[in-house]
């Protein structure tokens, strides 16, 4: 695996993903766990590989990768629920951060098992529409990343050759 490094220099996590890697239209996002993709997930997700997929930027496809994350859990073994509860809170922010702040056609989430942490990444297109920023307590929306920062031993960002930028965090799954 390639490793890659931020604005700073700084060495970051893994770039390179060979495992499950699912794109889902539109369509399929719409129907929903009845599409047809859905129930092959579920008897076909391969253990012990990285797993990526990419859905447009609709906010429905917020809980189908929650789903997906849920299956990509059960069969990688994970059964710490503060650590699923963690990467699923963080894929969620992080997924709605892009489908809220980029002109981005697609997200592509990926998830990475390496026995003592979780990787989460999610990859927008770029073309940022706004910045998400740190609200206040007294804000009603914008304390996303405050809460993924609270459930991540580690996050950060990248940019992307193609334009685009990762966001990623780091669950530890040993406590």
């Amino acid at each position: 695996m390639s490793k890659a490094q931020d604005e700073r220099g700084r060495t970051m996590l893994p770039t390179a993903w060979s495992g499950a890697q699912i794109a889902l239209s539109p369509e399929e996002i719409e129907q929903w766990p009845d599409a047809a993709s859905a129930r092959d997930l579920v008897d076909g997700w391969p253990t012990r590989r990285p797993a990526s997929f990419r859905v447009p930027t609709l906010e429905r496809a917020v809980p189908v990768c929650r789903q997906l994350a849920r299956l990509w859990m059960d069969s990688e073994g994970i059964t710490d629920e503060s650590a699923r509860c963690a990467a699923l809170l963080v894929i969620s922010e992080l997924m709605t951060n892009v489908i809220v702040h980029t002109n981005s056609l697609s997200i592509t989430g990926r998830l990475q098992n390496d026995s003592d942490w979780l990787l989460v990444e999610v990859q927008d297109e770029g073309g940022t529409s706004s910045v998400p920023h740190r609200a206040g307590d007294a804000n009603e929306y914008g304390r996303g990343l405050v809460v993924v920062a609270q459930f991540a031993q580690a996050l950060g960002t990248r940019r992307e050759t193609d334009g685009g930028r990762t966001f990623w965090a780091r669950i530890s799954l040993t406590g």
